[in-house]
């Protein structure tokens, strides 16, 4: 296999950790990442299945899809199949593997994941090595190495905002860790912080970027204030992953309700268990942390907030409150590890509570008492009208205009002109252009109208049928 040495241009896996310093090399293209994620494409992994950089998906289909039938796609559908491989797992190989696609650690049935397996784990490397070759991998790099090159110089400005002193100094934990960043070309919105562990016991931790947004030209934009939430998230997984064990007798009766209380939110985001939950809690309080602590602007900070009691977190707010308290108190903990005791004492009360913060949230959210024009589901509505207007049972931020597709697809979306607000905010004006005799159906999201203060809406779909 020493024609592979030269397959992958990668970043490079010194045995040396980074020390402290702080300096991070800027972002880059992985391919072992890119590797991983065609490989799960093409075995039908909805979770690499995305085209929102559809001028690289497109590519990755013409080039690969010949391959979808290979011997490796159908291993990996029956280990996806059998054993849940998929997600933060298919990471969790990508960076478990050297440029000769051989294990940089040795395999068990814990790592790279324990949903691999080590028997899986190495037919699977096995097989890639096959497929890296019969599917023509280095020519395919070597194609997009341009595409690469632009999609890292795009995502500089969300780098060079990262602060990773403020890990050290919260987490009150020397970092020893090599930090790199990887832009997930293919990933689509996935985004990923898996980390190594080598024999001399130095870690290289990674945040995978997914890349879920481009311009008028189909290219990837990396929007600071879309993109930087979501880098700050990944790596506090290198830093939470490693708390909760130590505490987990004390936190399970309490993550066991809490879990129960909000599972569809959670089953949503592939949170299959309450341990998972509760490291995703703690990572995004902390990401709030950070957003406090580096003066983010008070919108900013309440629109986090309120994405992530809508994903499920409707406790956020208590546990950003607690992760406060620990820092004032820093002579007596040192670290944010000392501290979780107290943290586990204090998810006895949330647990106790959850009901509660379920129906505050739902108190909290705007929600539509009316639509002037007609009753929602009327089957005798006029052509004529030329305004829908929908109003709130209180002011919204006024911002957010998009409407969403409904059940009915895109031939039951009325023609829409402007649509505004109005003077009191408690209204949203639709500006609609309606033909005679035709069901019509739309969405209002909660990603558009939300409270003044941050508190989306309910999804509210909107159905109606005209007079002939």
């Amino acid at each position: 296999m020493k024609c592979l040495v030269s397959l992958f241009v990668l970043l490079s896996f010194s045995s040396s950790a980074q020390p402290a310093g702080y300096l991070v090399d800027p972002p880059k293209v992985d391919h072992r990442v890119e590797l991983l994620s065609i490989v799960f494409r093409l075995a039908e992994a909805e979770e690499y299945s995305g085209t929102s950089f559809k001028m690289y998906t497109d590519r990755i289909e013409r080039h690969f899809r010949p391959y979808q039938d290979h011997e490796l796609i159908q291993l990996v559908k029956k280990i996806r199949n059998d054993h849940g491989v998929g997600y933060d797992a298919v990471m969790s190989m990508a960076i478990c593997i050297d440029t000769q696609l051989n294990p940089l650690v040795p395999f068990t049935d814990e790592q790279p994941d324990k949903r691999w397996g080590k028997k899986n784990a190495e037919a699977f490397v096995k097989q890639l090595k096959q497929f890296y070759k019969d599917a023509a991998c280095e020519a395919f790099f070597e194609q997009n190495k341009d595409l690469y090159a632009e999609v890292s110089q795009r995502f500089l400005p969300v780098y060079e905002k990262l602060d990773l002193k403020w890990y050290s100094s919260f987490y009150g934990k020397a970092p020893s860790e090599k930090f790199i960043i990887v832009n997930g070309v293919g990933n689509g919105g996935g985004n990923f912080g898996p980390s190594i562990t080598y024999a001399d016991q130095h870690r290289d931790v990674y945040a995978i970027m997914g890349t879920w947004s481009v311009d008028d030209k189909g290219m990837a934009l990396f929007d600071v204030r879309n993109y930087f939430p979501t880098l700050l998230h990944e790596f506090n997984h290198s830093f939470v992953n490693a708390l909760l064990p130590a505490v987990k007798n004390e936190l399970k009766a309490s993550g066991e309700k809490l879990y129960a209380a909000v599972k569809e939110e959670m089953k949503r985001q592939a949170y299959g268990n309450w341990e998972t939950m509760l490291n995703e809690a703690l990572v995004r309080a902390a990401v709030i942390k950070y957003m406090k602590d580096h003066n983010f602007d008070r919108e900013e900070i309440a629109n986090e907030v309120s994405q992530q009691m809508d994903r499920g977190f409707v406790w956020i707010n208590e546990l950003v409150a607690e992760l406060e308290k620990y820092d004032q108190q820093r002579n007596s903990y040192t670290t944010l590890q000392a501290y979780m005791p107290r943290l586990a004492a204090a998810y006895k009360e949330y647990a106790g509570n959850i009901e509660n913060y379920r129906k505050e949230y739902e108190r909290k959210k705007p929600k539509v008492i009316a639509i002037a024009e007609f009753e929602n589901g009327s089957k005798k509505v006029s052509a004529t009208i030329k305004t829908i207007t929908v109003k709130f049972d209180r002011p919204l931020l006024g911002k957010g205009k998009s409407i969403s597709l409904g059940k009915k697809g895109r031939d039951a979306v009325p023609n829409f002109g402007e649509i505004t607000y109005s003077e009191d905010r408690q209204s949203v004006i639709i500006e609609v252009d309606l033909v005679s005799n035709k069901e019509y159906e739309f969405v209002l999201t909660g990603r558009a109208f939300k409270s003044v203060e941050w508190m989306p809406m309910n999804d509210y779909t909107i159905s109606f049928e005209t007079l002939p």
